[in-house]
Formats: structure tokens, sequence, C-alpha cells
């Protein structure tokens, strides 16, 4: 997964999944600075930003910090332009920066909600993948990885936004693949379960889950790390992945996990047509 001198855009890259993706080396974890990219990251938050950069270039790696807010068109493009203009293109753009919502029921959201949520995972992701697609149209390839959500497959109580938002997600994953499969563009997403990052410790906490719970529903017995998905991330990228496009990357121990355990009031609801069966929703 040799990505050497290619040039990679890591949206929310100030910490989490998005840090580890960028990062030079996390844990002997493969990132995109180790496996030989110039990496351009952004955020909101410059403090982040700047320490994020500093961790990637003790490692000896290439890499700028753009200040962006994923909600705004012009930072988005600017965003893009900027990668250009300091690296020539853009090979790899991963799409990782957006936002969780409240935990309530559908009917207690408010609409302030909805439009600041959607405006940053939704309308925002289109942006991304606006700007991004038409800069590798010119050059004649390039790959997209947006992260999704294993809510982006499936529901859970109180998260009616955020589930809506990421399934949003998935949909223009899928169909901007038909779009550009003969153009040389890749588009694929990665739908992470419980990873060790703020959102899922404020979701444990508002389900009242502890997190060696959380990690016993899991084969490994463990929650995830971010630099373990930032892996996954770089295969996508890699010639590795030359063959998949508008494909989820699944925790599909999730799924199967919370289908077969009584889970009582955390158990997901799934709408399966009658000709599906479970081995369906599994492949």
């Amino acid at each position: 997964m040799i990505l050497q001198d290619k040039v990679a855009l890591v949206t929310g890259g100030t910490s989490g999944i998005g840090r580890a993706t960028a990062l030079a080396k996390l844990n002997e974890v493969i990132a995109f600075g180790a496996a030989g990219a110039k990496v351009v990251f952004s955020g909101r938050r410059d403090a982040e930003g700047e320490k994020t950069a500093k961790l990637i270039r003790e490692t000896g790696a290439e890499c700028l910090y753009v200040h962006s807010d994923a909600s705004k068109e012009e930072d988005i493009k600017t965003s893009v332009l900027h990668t250009v203009a300091t690296y020539g293109r853009l090979d790899y753009a991963f799409n990782n920066a957006g936002s969780d919502a409240s935990f309530k029921p559908l009917h207690e959201q408010l609409i302030e909600d909805f439009d600041n949520l959607m405006a940053i995972n939704v309308r925002g992701l289109f942006l991304c993948m606006k700007y991004e697609i038409q800069q590798m149209l010119s050059q004649g390839s390039g790959v997209i990885v947006n992260n999704s959500s294993t809510s982006g497959l499936v529901a859970f109580p109180e998260t009616s936004l955020y589930v809506a938002s990421k399934h949003a997600v998935m949909g223009l994953t899928r169909s901007a693949a038909l779009d550009y499969a003969k153009q040389g563009i890749r588009i694929n997403a990665i739908n992470p379960g419980p990873i060790a990052t703020d959102f899922m410790a404020r979701a444990a906490e508002q389900w009242s889950i502890p997190s060696d719970e959380l990690g016993s529903m899991v084969p490994m017995g463990r929650i995830g790390q971010a630099a373990e998905i930032a892996q996954a991330v770089v295969f996508l990228c890699s010639d590795a992945a030359s063959y998949i496009t508008g494909q989820p990357k699944r925790d599909r121990w999730w799924i199967y996990s919370r289908l077969n355990r009584d889970l009582g009031r955390y158990l997901f609801a799934i709408a399966v047509p009658d000709r599906w069966s479970l081995s369906n929703l599994l492949e």
C-alpha cells in the first residue's frame, strides 16, 4: 500500500479518525504519511490542527494544515484549491469532517439542530465531493473515501437526525461511484462501529452503556481504535483496492451481534424486505 508522492486531503483532520489517518505513523499502523503521501488536512480548531501538523512533521512526512469549516462552501473550495496550488494535484480525499446530534426522540429534536447537522454531514460532504471530483476529473484519476457510520446502514434509538444524515452519506457515495467509475475515480465509504472517540464516549453515556460492555459486543472483546480505521482508509485509497468502488466498508460484527443478542432497548430496528434473509443482510 505504498502511496509514495501521492497527495491526500483529509477533512476533519484535527482529532480522532481524521488525525489518525493523516498521521505518518501511529502505533505502527499505516496512515497516509507513513505510506509516502503528502498530506493536507483541514479543520476548524487551529490549535489542534497545529498539534497534528507537529506530530506529522516529527516523523519526517510532509503536510499542510488548512483552516476550514465543513459547512461553508468557500472554505471547502479553498481547501481543495490550496492543496492543488501547493502540491500540484489531488490523488486521495478522505471526507471525515462531521457532527453528531443530541440524543432524543424525533419529536423532541429542534429544527435548528436538524439544519446544523445536515449542513455539515450532508451539504458539506456534497460540496467536498463536488470540488474534489472536479479536480480529479481534470487529472483523469482519484479516490474518495467518505466517513459514514454503522448508522448509515441501520438505525439506533434516539438518533434519528444522525442516522438520516449518515444514510444520506451512503446515498451520495453509491450514486457518485456510478457516475465516475468509468472516468478513473473510485468512491467508497467506511462505516465504523464503536471507536474510541469523543462521539462514542457521548453515545455510551447517553445510552448508559459502560465502555467495557460496548467492547464485549465485539468478537475481539474491545472497542476499536482510530488508527485501525485509518488503515482501512489507506487500503481503500491504494492500488490494492483498485477494483472496489461504491462499497461500504462495514463493521459486520456490529450488525451480527445486535441481531443475535438480547440488548433490550438498545436493539436497533431494521426494515428488511421479506425476500431477504440474515445472510443476505450480512453480505
